[in-house]
């Protein structure tokens, strides 16, 4: 089983039991400073990772992370659920997963949106509305550049990809006119 796919499991069990403490912010933002702290001493992060190092011996180091930091029992409890569980150097997948429960929950989408150059506020709103329109849903997008495709833009969201970029059209207009010759 992928990653992608555990960490979306454990996402959906988290915002369940958290959602109905109403405590889901403050768990999330524990985990993002615990994973903060992985990446910032990589030591650390290799150490929960390593299969060398005993189980006993992770289990001790996250229980003195825990008596330090003193998150509260629920981010306590789901941190120790993925040490026991060989997760915890899963932490970003974890929280990326948890980000997508909660969009979810809430009705909204990612779009990552390519342009051929930057563009101005207008384009970006007019885009937005039209994208929320189409998918029923509020739409949070992630803008990026790319000249390689000359003009126009790509939206993905999830696994749809809408292509009206000019080099797209260039292309299929060069596959109509192999194919009618």
């Amino acid at each position: 089983m992928s990653v992608a796919t555990l960490a979306n499991r454990y996402a959906r069990a988290l915002v369940d039991v958290t959602s109905n403490g109403n405590e889901t912010g403050e768990v999330r933002t524990e985990l993002e400073q615990f994973a903060s702290v992985l990446r910032n001493h990589s030591e650390l992060s290799e150490a929960f990772s390593s299969p060398v190092i005993a189980q006993k011996r992770k289990r001790a180091v996250l229980e003195d992370i825990l008596r330090i930091t003193r998150p509260r029992p629920t981010t306590a409890n789901f941190l120790k659920l993925l040490l026991e569980n060989y997760r915890l150097h899963n932490m970003d997948a974890m929280l990326a997963a948890i980000g997508r429960e909660l969009d979810r929950r809430a009705g909204v989408v990612s779009a990552d949106v390519t342009f051929a150059r930057e563009p101005d506020a207008a384009e970006s709103q007019q885009l937005q509305k039209r994208l929320q329109e189409a998918t029923g849903k509020e739409v949070r997008m992630k803008l990026k550049t790319d000249a390689n495709i000359i003009g126009g833009v790509v939206v993905r969201i999830g696994s749809r990809v809408y292509d009206a970029s000019i080099r797209n059209q260039l292309a299929e207009l060069k596959h109509q006119l192999a194919e009618a010759k």
